[in-house]
């Protein structure tokens, strides 16, 4: 919901609130002649123009002027404030400040969705696959004789060459090259299946339109390339020995080994399961349910989520600019698909909101010491850390709130 107020602002009001401005914007103001915060205003105006003064008696007149109107008229801003300055100079100001509140929510059919959940199986192929990878971390490489094969890996030397000379970055001695990586360029790995031990040879290749450097970007290239020698992956005996190295609790022969690896394939899947399931309850209850949410609440949202894409990014070494490189994508077609997930959070969020209301949900203060008691024995710290991470005991409520909304949903279905 949006309510927009009109504000005008002249007269002895402007002029109080210049005073009031020109004394705290004047403070730091350094004037040859003058000690620091004790310029006569007309020699400041003079110096630096009347711009700071007319913009801080704004920002305060307007602040109060929000303060009251969400007090008087008992609003709860879901986003910061919409400002239109219509007009503002030396005789007063005028703004349209539109303040957005959340969407009114009117519950559709929210129990017997029908909501089919998915049956978890786990098959020998998936077993064995998980089991492979489980081996391949125990696999040794050793030297081989004959041509590169797939899957093995190639020690090698390479030059990169465009139009006769060497380009930087393309060059390298004693490289490990794991073929069927597509570490490299399309083409490479493929050029390099086939060779012998001591074998040089060179692979004409173009690189791809999009590749990060512009300047190999599109561009036909040759790799002058030296096997010096072919590895493949031996995979362990499951001997005593092994299961001895795997140190997995329980786990001595093959058997066991498959159990414990169906057991851990079947939990994921569980969790997976139930996931979706919630999801998919999620999904037809808020296409049951009438909202219109506000833009600037969604643009809010996405904002959010962006930054916190950003600040993954981040913890793993990567700026947006090499992200953006490496993934071919631009940040307008991140935005569009962070923003379609926004309002689907949003969605999900009111909806749950509106069936605590429905259903008088309530979390009591002994539920949540309950659970702080809880979450801090199961991770092992003290319940003064479990606060310090959720802030206070009103964000642990709402979330507990939410979590029995969702139980609603699973339970009526």
């Amino acid at each position: 919901m949006k309510k927009q107020i009109n504000y005008k602002v002249s007269g002895e009001e402007w002029s109080k609130a210049k005073d009031k401005a020109f004394a705290k914007v004047s403070k730091n103001a350094k004037v040859d002649g003058f000690r620091q915060g004790k310029v006569p205003r007309n020699v400041f105006e003079k110096k630096y123009g009347t711009g700071d003064i007319v913009r801080s008696a704004m920002e305060d007149l307007i602040d109060a002027k929000y303060g009251e109107i969400i007090v008087t008229e008992k609003l709860i801003p879901a986003v910061e404030p919409k400002l239109e300055i219509v007009s503002a100079d030396d005789d007063g100001f005028e703004v349209n400040i539109t303040i957005i509140t959340d969407p009114e929510v009117k519950l559709g059919k929210y129990k017997e969705l029908k909501v089919k959940k998915d049956k978890v199986e786990v098959t020998k192929e998936e077993i064995e696959h998980e089991v492979g990878h489980i081996l391949d971390r125990f696999a040794e490489l050793v030297s081989k004789d004959g041509a590169v094969e797939e899957g093995d890996t190639a020690i090698i030397d390479f030059k990169g060459f465009k139009d006769n000379e060497e380009f930087e970055g393309g060059s390298a001695e004693g490289y490990s090259l794991e073929i069927g990586s597509h570490s490299f360029i399309p083409g490479f790995e493929e050029g390099v299946v086939g060779m012998k031990k001591e074998e040089s040879k060179d692979i004409k290749l173009t690189f791809p339109e999009d590749y990060m450097a512009k300047d190999l970007a599109g561009k036909e290239v040759v790799f002058n390339v030296t096997v010096h020698d072919i590895k493949k992956r031996v995979i362990p005996d499951l001997d005593e020995e092994f299961f001895k190295d795997l140190d997995m609790e329980g786990v001595t022969n093959k058997e066991e080994l498959n159990k414990v690896v169906e057991e851990e394939i079947k939990t994921q899947k569980e969790h997976d399961t139930e996931n979706k399931f919630v999801e998919d309850l999620l999904a037809k209850a808020s296409s049951n349910m009438t909202i219109e949410i506000p833009e600037e609440i969604i643009d809010a949202e996405a904002d959010k989520m962006y930054k916190d894409f950003v600040k993954r990014l981040e913890m793993q070494g990567v700026n947006e600019e090499l992200y953006y490189a490496y993934a071919g994508v631009k940040k307008e077609d991140i935005m569009k698909d962070i923003k379609k997930e926004a309002e689907t959070r949003l969605k999900y969020r009111y909806l749950l909101e509106a069936i605590i209301k429905e259903e008088k949900i309530e979390i009591k203060d002994k539920d949540v010491d309950k659970e702080i008691a809880k979450i801090a024995k199961n991770y092992n710290v003290t319940e003064e850390e479990i606060m310090k991470e959720f802030g206070s005991k009103e964000v642990l409520k709402y979330n507990m709130a939410m979590e029995k909304a969702v139980e609603v949903l699973k339970e009526n279905n």
